[in-house]
């Protein structure tokens, strides 16, 4: 009982000991600058016992002003450093004042000033270093920390070493490697730079770590890659920080690390978007997202809530994926009126009603079928919901009075060899010819988006998890990825700064090898590349073994934001467009898909399929396996 009341009043009386502690050394200071002054021969004792309380309230005044009296020493920094050096300065100043020009004591000791300030500043500062020290030292458990070498030797690295250094933190930091060579044999907090990162193997060999952590949140996709490779070879577990945008607000946590994962061997590059220009846009507006379920279409929609929308409007054909998307959505309304609606874009009278009901001044067009290979089979399908669902969706919005009206298009759409593609080609020949009527019509190309619903990350992932071999159609084949939040963003920038008919195109960095992915997917999942079997099972039917971003007699112009491209191209007549798009629509009602194909490459020349194609059923036979890509 007794030591629980002692402990009630030292908390009770914090501030009041810390005070009393702080003017203890103060008077400590100032009797050792008096001796030092005399050389240990103390005269006018009384001179020093009468000014003595005068400079302790003046001292303490000025510690309380900089909140020097909160007592939590064991997490002192350099900015308690800074105000100390502040507090002291300042008290001096008032002191000295005091002393010469209100007490009137001229006989005072000038270098007791000089002396008392530095050995003030000595003691307050190194009881706050020596209370951290002792505090740290207690709860370091070396039996129980997880010794871990830091691979990066910058900001991040410093505050995760101060992290680990906290009660309980699990971490103990036994070293850093770095490219950079003039850290090298340098100490970060005490920890020293051992080598660089190639040395990790060695490093490991004398330092005995159990774990590497990745502390470079600015690293590009190709660093993190290797930096992955490093450890793997190295036989190490290894995890990293966030992005750098994720904790350029604060400091890293221990909590904070994590596992790595395919995002960061793409690229943790910052995306740089006009903020305000998209917010100018879209703030108090009305907005129509269709298939706002989807991948592209559920970021799109939580991206531009943040832009303050007047009423957001969520068109899916899903139920399923609009309640799901409902739940995510009403947590970050940011005051906007949010609108769930179940239709089909395809059905005219449907979409006729809701733009009549609501008169979005803006819409995002997201709808569409994106499976190559299932589309393939389903030609009549796949021009129903991406064309003509597409032209009677702009002639609705433009008698509804929409201003501004979005497609998101697909790298498919450039030399086409899939149904897909083509119908992808035939929407940004709509937007791009159409004649603007007070509606401004813009296209974003862009290729797979990391994740989404017609990716085979998911797939490569879940036959991981099944323990399934992985399936490949081809050891060559590659795609231009981007992490969904990344892509919608640069969605948004286009939308904010493109011109009736532009196709804008996304920059989406080199094109990665499925092949290559999918082994660092089993990197990243703890195992080794022969634990598991990769099998090539052939490319399907409309599929490439490389995408492109433009048509060779695309002109590529730049735009006030470099990772968006302008293409300049040959326009369709509308006129004639229109014709032939009537014409596409007619031989729908001609059993088979052959007669579609054929109108399809009437549109688009660039459109290549195989001869066993011509005269076909709207059938065909593929293999379901994972494809590359976004299919």
């Amino acid at each position: 009982m007794r030591k629980v009341n002692a402990i009630e009043f030292l908390q009770k009386h914090r501030s009041w000991l810390v005070a009393a502690f702080q003017a203890f050394l103060i008077f400590c200071s100032f009797l050792g600058a008096w001796l030092l002054r005399f050389e240990f021969r103390p005269q006018d004792i009384s001179l020093l016992l009468s000014t003595a309380p005068i400079l302790i309230a003046v001292r303490l005044v000025a510690i309380a002003y900089f909140r020097l009296l909160h007592g939590w020493w064991r997490y002192s920094g350099v900015s308690d450093a800074l105000n100390i050096a502040k507090a002291i300065a300042t008290g001096s100043v008032v002191f000295w004042v005091f002393i010469r020009y209100i007490v009137g004591i001229t006989a005072f000791p000038r270098s007791v000033f000089m002396l008392e300030a530095l050995l003030s500043m000595g003691l307050l500062a190194g009881v706050r270093l020596l209370s951290r020290a002792l505090a740290e030292g207690l709860h370091e458990d070396a039996m129980q920390s997880r010794r871990v070498i830091l691979i990066g030797a910058g900001f991040a690295a410093q505050q995760i070493i101060r992290e680990s250094r906290r009660p309980n933190s699990g971490y103990s930091v036994v070293g850093c490697l770095d490219d950079d060579p003039s850290k090298l044999r340098l100490k970060l907090d005490g920890i020293p730079v051992l080598g660089t990162v190639d040395q990790l193997r060695y490093v490991l060999e004398r330092s005995h770590a159990d774990e590497v952590l990745i502390s470079v949140p600015s690293a590009t996709g190709l660093q993190m890659r290797r930096f992955v490779e490093i450890c793997n070879l190295a036989k190490i577990n290894f995890r990293t920080v966030p992005a750098l945008k994720d904790i350029i607000a604060g400091q890293v946590a221990v909590s904070q690390l994590r596992e790595v994962n395919l995002e960061d061997l793409l690229g943790r590059e910052p995306i740089q978007i006009d903020l305000e220009a998209v917010r100018r846009e879209i703030r108090s507006r009305t907005v129509l997202v269709t298939g706002a379920a989807g991948s592209i279409g559920s970021e799109l929609c939580r991206q531009i809530l943040d832009y303050g929308p007047a009423r957001l409007i969520c068109l899916d054909q899903s139920e399923t994926g609009l309640f799901f998307l409902r739940l995510n959505l009403m947590q970050h309304k940011n005051g906007a009126q949010l609108v769930f609606r179940v239709a089909d874009v395809c059905d005219a009278e449907r979409v006729r009603c809701l733009l009549s009901e609501f008169a979005p001044e803006i819409i995002f067009h997201a709808a569409a079928y994106k499976h190559v290979p299932m589309m393939e089979s389903n030609v009549q399908e796949a021009v129903k919901n991406n064309v003509l669902a597409l032209v009677g969706l702009l002639d609705l919005a433009a008698a509804s009075g929409c201003k501004s009206f979005v497609l998101i298009s697909s790298d498919k759409a450039v030399n086409p060899t899939n149904v897909m593609g083509a119908t992808k080609r035939i929407c940004e020949l709509i937007t791009s010819s159409r004649p603007p009527n007070g509606m401004r019509c813009v296209s974003v190309r862009f290729g797979n988006v990391l994740g989404s619903s017609g990716s085979v990350i998911p797939v490569l992932k879940q036959q991981l998890r099944n323990h399934e071999p992985l399936t490949i159609t081809h050891p060559d084949i590659r795609r231009f990825f981007m992490i969904t939040p990344e892509a919608v963003a640069l969605v948004l920038q286009a939308f904010a700064i493109g011109e009736h008919g532009d196709i804008l195109v996304l920059d989406m960095g080199e094109s990665v090898r499925i092949l290559d992915l999918a082994r660092s997917l089993i990197r990243l999942s703890g195992k080794f590349d022969h634990d598991v079997e990769i099998q090539f099972t052939g490319l399907r039917d409309g599929e490439k073994l490389q995408e492109e971003l433009f048509y060779p007699h695309e002109k590529v112009l730049a735009t006030s934001c470099d990772k968006i491209k302008r293409t300049s191209g040959t326009l369709k007549d509308w006129s004639g467009l229109c014709r032939q798009l009537e014409e596409l629509r007619a031989s729908m009602s001609i059993d088979g898909a052959a007669p579609i194909r054929a109108k399809i490459k009437e549109i688009v020349p660039e459109y290549s399929f195989p001869d066993h194609f011509q005269g076909a059923s709207g059938t065909t036979t593929s293999h379901f396996h994972a494809v590359a890509g976004r299919d």
